[in-house]
């Protein structure tokens, strides 16, 4: 193949052969050396960094006495992963460059189900808040509240049905706890007709799981969930269970409506909001709550990550 003249060096050329694939072809400028010093790979905005790979390589990595129990690309597989939950692409659209998607799919499959996704963002939340300088790893006060998301045509044959306050909403249930820092501690995806207080139920159950709970004493919740079924909450868990939320709608001097934020209940409406950024949750595209709670481990995941750098 000939040179490209310097004049061309300004601008993008085209690949040396069509069998071989690349993200992109980034020109540096002019330059007489050959042809292949400008093509470089160039990596995709969700990549994890050396960083963020460095945090979380040891939790995904469990020692096995049989040897290693994954292969050398498992940083290939998390990107892929990433990239999926951030551009929202089919398992079989996934590019080539992150090679079999079944062999992406398996892992993220074995992941959601065997609650790696769980202790990982369990561990990293910990590590968020030390670098927030709380003085304690685990909140003594978590937010919980649902966002009800819309299902997908093609989707939810197992778990979509009917919910929203006039049940006309055909999808599932997404459930974020958080604490003071607006960080995700713990997340899981329902059914949309799943009562308030059964939702908020399994997220307490799933923090004594996984020991998240061991210095709470105060949960705050929204209106949805009923008095009598909030004393019964406090009761089991053994701390307070407090709804909050506006009797009546802040008004001005004039009288209309205004928007008037809730103590340390935003922060759990910000985290849902940062959550459905990317396009693998702008609706529910999943068919099993394990998949689609596996979904939104790996959003709040990459949150943490982001935050922490």
């Amino acid at each position: 193949m000939r040179k490209p003249s310097p004049a061309q060096g300004r601008y993008l050329v085209a690949d040396r052969c069509a069998s071989r694939v690349l993200r992109a072809c980034v020109l540096f400028g002019e330059c007489v050396r050959w042809y292949d010093r400008h093509h470089q790979v160039v990596a995709y905005s969700s990549d994890l960094t050396d960083s963020q790979w460095d945090l979380l390589e040891p939790l995904l990595l469990n020692p096995s006495k049989r040897g290693p129990k994954h292969g050398s690309d498992l940083r290939h597989v998390v990107n892929a992963m990433l990239y999926t939950s951030h551009t929202g692409c089919q398992w079989r659209f996934l590019p080539e460059q992150f090679g079999p998607w079944t062999r992406v799919w398996s892992q993220f499959r074995r992941w959601s189900r065997n609650g790696a996704w769980t202790r990982v963002l369990t561990a990293l939340h910990a590590s968020s808040r030390t670098s927030c300088g709380r003085k304690e790893p685990l909140p003594s006060m978590v937010i919980i509240d649902t966002h009800l998301a819309r299902g997908a045509s093609n989707g939810g044959a197992t778990f979509h049905n009917q919910g929203s306050p006039y049940g006309r909403t055909n999808g599932a249930k997404r459930i974020v706890c958080v604490d003071v820092t607006g960080l995700p501690l713990c997340v899981r995806v329902v059914p949309a007709s799943l009562s308030e207080a059964s939702a908020v139920e399994l997220i307490l159950e799933d923090l004594a799981r996984t020991g998240a709970d061991a210095r709470l004493e105060l949960v705050l919740i929204d209106r949805g969930t009923s008095k009598s079924a909030t004393q019964r909450l406090s009761a089991t868990f053994n701390y307070e269970v407090r709804r909050v939320g506006w009797d009546e709608p802040p008004r001005n001097e004039h009288g209309a409506k205004i928007f008037r934020p809730i103590r340390h209940a935003w922060r759990v409406e910000v985290a849902h909001g940062h959550l459905v950024r990317r396009r693998r949750l702008a609706r529910c595209f999943e068919n099993t709550v394990t998949s689609a709670t596996g979904w939104l481990h790996i959003a709040s995941i990459t949150e943490i990550l982001r935050f922490l750098g």
